[in-house]
Formats: structure tokens, C-alpha cells, sequence
């Protein structure tokens, strides 16, 4: 979509929006208030690049008969270099899913018990920089190791306003490896070991229609810690969409009710991300490169302890804070990954 055909879709909403009849149905309200906020910093740079272009020449033409405006004319071309480059950034094509909340899944892998503590410490991070942010964060399942840790956690990450978690965190998704010396451990030896991260854009009901008849839903006594009547009575939800074999149980909540309600909310995601990573598998190699950075079985990034070292292997990313990024200090990493986006897309579109 060129300049043009955004500037008259932000003018079309702006009328849209204004009409008190929309928002009656809050879900169309909301889809058109996110994509306004999306349109809003464009039309803004734009326009005032416009303005600045005709004050540049009005200035030129007042120079050309008092000289005292050339000083003017001057700082309006200063500005203008600056306002394109802005403007060029923001009209790089988006993805659809930066505005949306995220569900994240967190589960251990090679390593064992050190494993699991690794994924409770990666829990941990992305919970300190969510509350850093002004996120909120809700644990929707829990698998819990013995010493501790978490065999499987998935968490929900929601956004204050219009700004996505996705656009931040979509990166997270992949292994992520560990070289430290395990609590468990009594020779002092340095062990790797590794975590999975997997990364959902949070789908609404209105986006992808699921067949109740496709569901087999099983209910079950819940297990591990929990308070008497969580592990008293069958209040645990697995829930099997037969056509893809995709299976996701929670367990965290007293009620049925609400377990099974979190557990859609996972299954909506994962069947979503099944749909785009096929849709994917076909696209053109710009595509198939943006899905290669959340590629599950890559390692994509290295929490050294020793050294107190960080590395993102994508990016080339290196830092020496790692205690700072474990407890949340993860902006400098985001900011990296994402200027590496920015310039990749730059260069597809120049």
C-alpha cells in the first residue's frame, strides 16, 4: 500500500470512528482504533514533512528579497533530511501481528533438572521485563520440576493501549542454551543445557473459528502444587482438536470453567501459528527469511554464566550484563534484533 491509499484509509477512519454506532461492537471498534494508532505516526511525520517543505519554499522565495530569511531557509532544509528518513522507516511494511498480545510457552529441554531451573530463570526474565515495561503478565499452566523449576509454563503477556507485545517479543521464539555450573553439581563442572521458547501472537475468537465438533475435550484431577481443591477435584481441561492432533491441557485454575477457557486461548494460537507457518512454507524468500528468525530449532541465543555473557547468535549480539538481562534488562537485546529487522527490510525495499 503506497502513501496515497494510506492517507485516504487514516482519513476514512477518522470518519468511521467518529460515528457512535461503531462503537457498538467493541471487537470492530477495537480492530479499527489499533489500526488507527498503527496509521497515526505516518500521517503525522507526513504532514509535518509537508508543512516544513512549503515553509522551506515560502523562506527561499522571501530570501531571494531579504536576505535576513536565509538563515530560516537553511533550518527548514536541516529538518527535512531527518523527517524523510522517519517517514521511510515507518511506511516499511509491518507485520500484521505487531500489535497483538502474546502467548508464550517455556519448556525444558536437554539438561534434565538444570533444564527446568533454566526455564524458571528465562520465566523469570521475560515476567521482570514485562513489569519494567508496564505489561501485564498471567501464567495460564504450570509443569513444575522437583527442585523448583518448570517442565512447562505457559504465560500470557498483555499490552497496555494499542502498542503489541508481539512486535518485542516475537523474536524469543527458539532455544535458548545455558553454560553454567548446575545447583545440582558438586565438582565445580560447567554443563550446557537448553530451554525452548515458543512465541504466539494471542489470537481473538472473531479471528479464527474453531468447530466445536472438532474438539474432544477430557477432564481430569489436577496434579503437583495448588491449593486443596485444585488437586481434589476434576477441574483439569485437555483439550484435543482432532483434524491436526494439536493437544493442550491447563490446570492452573479451581474451576473447569476457566481452565478450559485458557486452554482455547492457547489452542486458537497454536492453530493460528500452525495456518501462517504453512502459508509461510510457500511464500517468496523475504517471507521465508522473517520466518527463519523464530525458527524453533535453531539456538538462537547463549546465557554464558561464567563470563556473565549474553549472546544472541542471529544478530551477533554480545553483552556483558547478563545478571542485568536475566532480571529483566532485555531492551538492549530487543533493540538489536529489531534494528536487524528494520535494515533487512530497508534493503528489500530500496
Amino acid at each position: 500500500m503506497n502513501l496515497d491509499e494510506l492517507l485516504k484509509e487514516y482519513s476514512e477512519l477518522e470518519t468511521t470512528l467518529s460515528d457512535a454506532a461503531v462503537h457498538a461492537d467493541q471487537n470492530r471498534a477495537r480492530t479499527l482504533g489499533k489500526r488507527y494508532a498503527e496509521l497515526t505516526p505516518i500521517v503525522t511525520t507526513y504532514r509535518e514533512l509537508d508543512g516544513v517543505r512549503e515553509d522551506l519554499a515560502a523562506a527561499r522565495e522571501l530570501a531571494t528579497e531579504d536576505a535576513s530569511f536565509a538563515a530560516e531557509a537553511e533550518e527548514l532544509q536541516a529538518r527535512i533530511g531527518p523527517l524523510e528518513d522517519r517517514l521511510k522507516h515507518l511506511l516499511i511494511p509491518r507485520d500484521p501481528n505487531d500489535s497483538k498480545d502474546i502467548l508464550m510457552e517455556i519448556k525444558a529441554g536437554e539438561g534434565g533438572e538444570e533444564s527446568a531451573l533454566f526455564a524458571g530463570d528465562l520465566l523469570r526474565m521475560y515476567l521482570r521485563y514485562a513489569e519494567r515495561v508496564g505489561w501485564r503478565a498471567e501464567i495460564i499452566d504450570a509443569q513444575h520440576s522437583d527442585l523448583g523449576g518448570y517442565k512447562d509454563v505457559t504465560v500470557a503477556i498483555k499490552a497496555k493501549g494499542h502498542d503489541g507485545v508481539w512486535s518485542q517479543l516475537k523474536f524469543e521464539g527458539g532455544v535458548h542454551r545455558v553454560q553454567r555450573v548446575p545447583a545440582t553439581e558438586s565438582q565445580g563442572r560447567i554443563h550446557t543445557s537448553a530451554a525452548g521458547v515458543l512465541v504466539y501472537p494471542e489470537v481473538e475468537e472473531v479471528d479464527i473459528q474453531i468447530d466445536p465438533n472438532d474438539l474432544r475435550i477430557d477432564v481430569f484431577r489436577s496434579g503437583g502444587p495448588g491449593g486443596q481443591s485444585v488437586n481434589t477435584t476434576d477441574s483439569a481441561v485437555r483439550i484435543t482438536h482432532v483434524p491436526t492432533g494439536v493437544v493442550v491441557s491447563c490446570q492452573n485454575e479451581k474451576s473447569q470453567l476457566q481452565n478450559k477457557d485458557s486452554a482455547m486461548r492457547v489452542l486458537r494460537a497454536r492453530l493460528q501459528a500452525m495456518a501462517e507457518e504453512e502459508a509461510a512454507a510457500s511464500a517468496a524468500a523475504e517471507r521465508k527469511s522473517q520466518v527463519r528468525t523464530v525458527d524453533r530449532s535453531e539456538r538462537i541465543r547463549t546465557y554464558n554464566f561464567p563470563e556473565n555473557r549474553i549472546s544472541d547468535h542471529r544478530v551477533g549480539f554480545k553483552a556483558y550484563n547478563l545478571d542485568q538481562v536475566l532480571d529483566g534488562e532485555l531492551t538492549a537485546v530487543i533493540q538489536a534484533l529489531t534494528d536487524a529487522e528494520t535494515a533487512e527490510k530497508l534493503a528489500a525495499h530500496s
